[in-house]
Order: C-alpha cells, then structure tokens, then sequence
C-alpha cells in the first residue's frame, strides 16, 4: 500500500457527508470557498509525508507492510518518543502550529488507548478486541480521524441524564449487529475535513448513566451523522495576502448531531460500563498521549509566535530599544519553557507495559502553564505591535490602484523594508493577533484540554505529592519539636 498523499486524502473526501452552513448544504468540502484553502492545508500534510525526501521523517512500516504516519507508532523508547515528535515537529512547521486537530493528534490519542489494550480488555474483552481490530484499520489507511467527546453546554448543574431529552448523544437501542445512537457531541474540530470520527465521553458520568457511556468510531459520510458548522473565517476572507492564516488554517469547528446512527458491534470501544468510559482516558495513556501531542504543536506555534514579535519590532524601527530587547527576550524564554518541558516529558517518561509514554505531571504542569501562557503571549504582542495593525489599506486591491498605492507608500515607511514589506508584516501580525480566526484560537487554547480546573485537577492527581512533602517532613525533623513544659491550670 503506497504512503498516503493529498490526492487520496481529497478523494476520500467526496463522499456526500452532510454539512450545514449558513443556511445551505455543502455540496463538496474540497471546493467550497468556506473550506478549500484549509482543506488543501491538510493534503500538503500528506503530499510532505509521501514525499522520498520525507519518508523516513514521517513514516514508518507497520506490522502489516503498510508505511503510514508516525503518529501510529507506538514507542518502546525515550528515542522512539524523539522520533515520533520529530515528525509531528515538521508537520506543524507546514502550517506554523495553527492546525490543532491534524491527523496525527488522533493517531497519538488512538495510540494511547492501544497501549491500554490490556486494561480495556477487563473491562470487555469483545470492545476492546474490536477498538485493537479497528486501530490497525484506521493505521494501515492512515486515516485522518478527528473526534467529539464534550457534551453541548446547556445547564452545566445537571448530569448528561438529567439535560434535555436527545441533547446528548446515548444509546437508544441494541440488537445483534450493534447500537443505536442519538443526540450531539462538541466540539467537532476539523470534523469537517476528517475521514472519520472518534465519539467518546470524557466528562464525569455517574451511576445508572450507562446510555452515555459509550466509544465508538464511524465514517463522517454515515447517515444520520450531521455536521453544524461554525461560521468559516475563511469564508469571509478579502485575499490570502490580507489574511494569510485564516484563508489557509480554518480548521473549523461543528456540533456532531447523530440522529438514529446505526453502529456496528465492530465499531464500539465502549457501551454502558461508566467506569470504562472514563478508564479509556485517565486508565490508559490516552488523555496524556494526545496532550502531549498538543504541546508538540503549541510549541511550534510559539516559536512562530516569537519570530513574528520580532518581524514586528524590526519594520517599527524599535528592535534596538532596551525595553523591547527586554520583551522579545521573556517572549523567547517562555516559548523555550514549553519545549524544555515536552523533551522532559520523554525524558521523564515511564513505562507502560512495553511501551514508553510521556510524563504524567509534566504534561499537566504544561498544560496549567500554556492555559495561561497563550493569552498573555499574544497581548504582549499586542503591544509591540500597537496601533500598526489598525492603520492598513483595507485590502490588497488598494495597492493594485497605482493611485492609491503612492499613498500607501507616503504613509507606511519603515526602515527595515519597503511600505508593502511593512503592511505585510501587519496583516499578518492581524491575523494572528486580532482577528475573529485569532480570537478563536486564543478560545482554543485556554479550554481545549478543559476549564482550569480540569487541568489543576489533573496536576493534582499526577503530582509526587508523597515525595514532596517527605522532603519537608524531612527538614521539620532536623530540628526536634521543643518539649515545652505544660503551664499550671491556673494560669
């Protein structure tokens, strides 16, 4: 089977599935102008992986003879960990870390639950051979799979069972070839532009809420599955000049609907055990593995971040100045943070089994520090850009008008590059910083992994508190409690 490429990813993808948006049916994601340009992102990734050049960086052969992603492999080492984030690197290079849900985010997550193979298989033995049966499928097509596993917001008071009848997705009927399903699931990321979709539960489900424990995988073309897509940035575009990331990296985002979708028994990870539907993420390596993929991208992404604050301060003639020498040195310190942390989340790692997996409590202090970190990165580039990325030609038609473009010349002047240099840099800088496409992404960053809370909690649990406090047990101990006589009752 050859490496997969852009042609075979953007074949796969015309298979009458069921998009909505503004009011209309998408006919073909490939060509429609709310997707195009994002979905010929995501073929480069594969064009890049097919390449020879690139073969031995990206992929690597299955059991089965198949060369596909190295997100699917699974590591027995510190250096197959290397190897592995080697190769995501390079993908997200290709779109400056702007694509959150690429294909090998869910290659990593499905990797993790295939660790735990052994741990699933207590909980059934038949769903667990079935998620191994799936995983070599999905791996030897090297399937470009995204996922839903958050309920919609409604009244976050009440449990998944006590919302609004068919709000959240749950089983609604069994026979002998498999389930039936109805309700929604969010976020739906790049459910879009995915060849299939992973549907889980990662939210705390209590006793007697078996409908909603549930974990399976489905083609996005299955009927009943409907995608509610968000407005598409890309959509709404000038030209790629003027928005350079949106026109290009507009993952977007959906509410999955299944309305009556058959699943087959072969298809079904997880049905109706609570404590296995939580198992999959937190008993598994699963929740840390696809994390830590995040951290790969964020930190590519933040490295962008910093090239693009110091273009800014270069074309504003103030890269010199002592206090922007001081802020472009604290903005480099903190993308460094973040790939410090990810090498020692591998070289931190343990042993799962056979296998070699990040970190715990390193990827959890990233994630409580890059929730915060991303916010505070991009207002502080904020500022260095100032008012430059308000005061730009409207649209690159404007210096098409030999006219106008003298003005635009009289008024843009850097002395680092020419008046078109200067606006390029800012309308970049814009798109980045202050548009809809990057409000979104400062969204997706703070919440993807869950509310602050989530992630402290997940700290929490992970963290050597035993070892922590022993070391503070211990110096208590080098001095002797005092022996203080008890004074008289009467006083």
């Amino acid at each position: 089977m050859p490496i997969r490429n852009g042609a075979a990813y953007l074949a796969a993808l015309k298979d009458g599935r069921r998009i909505h948006l503004d009011g209309r049916r998408v006919a073909d994601v490939t060509a429609d102008p709310a997707y195009r340009g994002t979905v010929a992102s995501f073929a480069r990734l594969y064009d890049f992986q097919a390449a020879p050049e690139n073969r031995d960086l990206m992929t690597f052969e299955t059991p089965t003879g198949a060369r596909v992603n190295r997100a699917w492999h699974l590591p027995q080492s510190p250096d197959d960990l290397v190897r592995r984030r080697r190769a995501i690197e390079a993908w997200s290079a290709l779109n400056f870390g702007w694509l959150g849900r690429s294909p090998d985010h869910l290659a990593t997550a499905l990797s993790g639950l295939m660790m735990g193979h052994d741990v699933m298989a207590q909980h059934d033995a038949r769903r667990a051979a079935a998620f191994r049966n799936y995983f070599a499928y999905a791996r030897d097509r090297d399937l470009f799979v995204t996922y839903v596993i958050q309920n919609p917001q409604a009244d976050k008071s009440k449990s998944a069972s006590s919302q609004a009848r068919d709000l959240v997705l749950h089983a609604v009927d069994e026979d002998a070839d498999g389930i039936t399903v109805s309700g929604a699931k969010m976020l739906g990321t790049s459910s879009v532009m995915a060849d299939e979709i992973f549907v889980g539960n990662i939210q705390p489900l209590k006793a007697g809420e078996g409908a909603y424990a549930l974990s399976f995988a489905m083609p996005m073309a299955t009927p009943g599955i409907v995608l509610l897509s968000r407005r598409s940035y890309e959509a709404g575009v000038t030209t790629a000049w003027d928005y350079p990331l949106s026109s290009r990296f507009d993952e977007n985002d959906a509410v999955v609907v299944f309305d009556q979708v058959k699943v087959p028994w072969e298809r079904v990870f997880v049905h109706g055990d609570v404590d296995a539907a939580r198992t999959q993420w937190h008993g598994t390596p699963t929740h840390v593995y696809q994390n830590y993929q995040s951290q790969i991208r964020l930190a590519v992404k933040l490295r962008f971040l910093v090239g693009l604050a110091r273009r800014i301060a270069e074309v504003n003639g103030s890269a010199g100045m002592p206090q922007i020498e001081g802020t472009l040195a604290r903005l480099a310190v903190e993308a460094s943070i973040v790939e410090g942390m990810v090498a020692g989340m591998e070289a931190a790692g343990r042993r799962f089994g056979p296998y070699w997996v990040p970190s715990a409590h390193l990827l959890y202090a990233a994630q409580t520090y890059t929730q915060e970190l991303y916010p505070r990165f991009v207002n502080t580039i904020r500022d260095l850009a100032g008012g430059g990325v308000i005061m730009l030609p409207s649209s690159l038609r404007d210096l098409e008008d030999p006219e106008i473009r003298a003005l635009v010349e009289a008024t843009q002047v850097s002395s680092a590059t020419d008046a078109v240099g200067r606006v390029g840099v800012m309308k970049l800088a814009w798109d980045a910083l202050g548009s809809e496409f990057a409000s979104r992404h400062v969204q997706y960053e703070m919440f993807y992994a869950g509310a602050p809370y989530v992630n402290h909690a997940n700290m929490n649990r992970t963290y050597d508190w035993a070892g922590a406090t022993a070391f503070a047990d211990a110096a208590l101990a080098l001095s002797p409690r005092p022996d203080w006589p008890a004074r008289a009752a009467a006083e």
